[in-house]
């Protein structure tokens, strides 16, 4: 694992100075002086950009692989617990009705998203720690904020107010500031330390609940230390990035050949994963050659969806 971990830290460093530099306009590395006036470039917009592409990939990739060991379902994605949806939500209303003109109101409204999600899933989910339970409740919850946002998009009091909504909700970290990484990096960082006091309890409950109980897990205090960070990693990065879905399902699943089986042992592997997946694939999406920059969130999808459905043929004919 350790060997892994560094290899992704170097990975990320050098696709961190691939973004820093790639674009529709490419910096040099002589311009990288403050006498350049193209160090503007890279000082205002291009390292926020790059930083926030490694925060959000690292709280997408480590949440994915905490959910998927605490529900023990390889399919699992952070977005099935309502997290991202009700963070999307929460943004979606602060532009219907137009508290997006100050730049940190959309990220508030995000946030509050997310938390009423967070304490919507505990107070349904209860005191059991069921994991059926909690799974379903983070299926209802997704599906009311999804209808929810379908609604405010339909009910748009005009064209440019639907058209910002839908281009939000598509994910992108396109003219990003430092504001932005100032609003997200604390909750993404105070996420990730909730999310990793998980370890141990997950690689317990591979046991079963009855034998993780008997060695000293405590199933709700283990679900509110996933649902927090959840949705504090989650909610940042939506709050700050749009909806950017499928990193959280690809990374623990590319990693966990390398890292091993243990759920505590693919958990700094798919944070950095997620850092770099996230950070080159931004990267791509500035290079294209096409006339205007592609959404993350579509390039994302387009990647993400064929392998949710390779993983769906190779789960059919492992069971067949």
């Amino acid at each position: 694992m350790k060997r892994l971990s560094l290899f992704l830290l170097l990975a990320l460093i050098a696709a961190a100075l691939l973004s820093v530099a790639a674009g529709k306009v490419w910096v040099p590395w002589g311009a990288w002086t403050a006498d350049d006036p193209r160090g503007i470039i890279i000082a205002e917009l291009r390292l926020p950009r790059t930083v926030l592409a490694m925060a959000v990939g690292a709280a997408l990739g480590l949440s994915g692989a905490v959910m998927q060991g605490y529900l023990r379902n390889p399919l699992a994605d952070p977005g099935l617990f309502g997290v991202s949806s009700g963070a999307a939500l929460g943004a979606v209303l602060s532009l219907f009705f137009g508290y997006a003109a100050q730049a940190w109101l959309l990220p508030g409204f995000a946030l509050a998203g997310a938390g009423m999600t967070m304490a919507l899933l505990a107070l349904i989910a209860g005191r059991s720690g069921s994991l059926i339970l909690f799974t379903l409740a983070g299926m209802i919850l997704t599906s009311i904020a999804g209808s929810l946002t379908t609604l405010a998009i339909s009910l748009a009091p005009t064209p440019f107010v639907a058209s910002e909504i839908v281009t939000w909700l598509i994910g992108a970290l396109t003219d990003r500031s430092w504001d932005d990484v100032k609003v997200a990096l604390p909750l993404i960082a105070g996420g990730i330390a909730v999310l990793a006091t998980t370890a141990r309890s997950l690689d317990a409950l591979t046991l079963g609940e009855a034998a993780a109980r008997s060695i000293g897990v405590d199933p709700r205090r283990l679900q509110l230390a996933v649902i927090a960070g959840t949705a504090l990693t989650v909610g940042a990065s939506v709050a700050t990035a749009g909806v950017i879905g499928f990193v959280g399902l690809m990374v623990p699943h590319l990693v966990r050949p390398l890292a091993g089986n243990r759920p505590s042992a693919i958990l700094l592997p798919s944070a950095l994963g997620g850092a770099l997946l996230v950070t080159v694939a931004d990267s791509l999406v500035r290079i294209a050659p096409t006339v205007s920059e592609l959404r993350l969130g579509v390039a994302m999808s387009m990647l993400g969806g064929p392998f949710f459905l390779y993983l769906l043929i190779r789960m059919r004919r492992g069971l067949a």
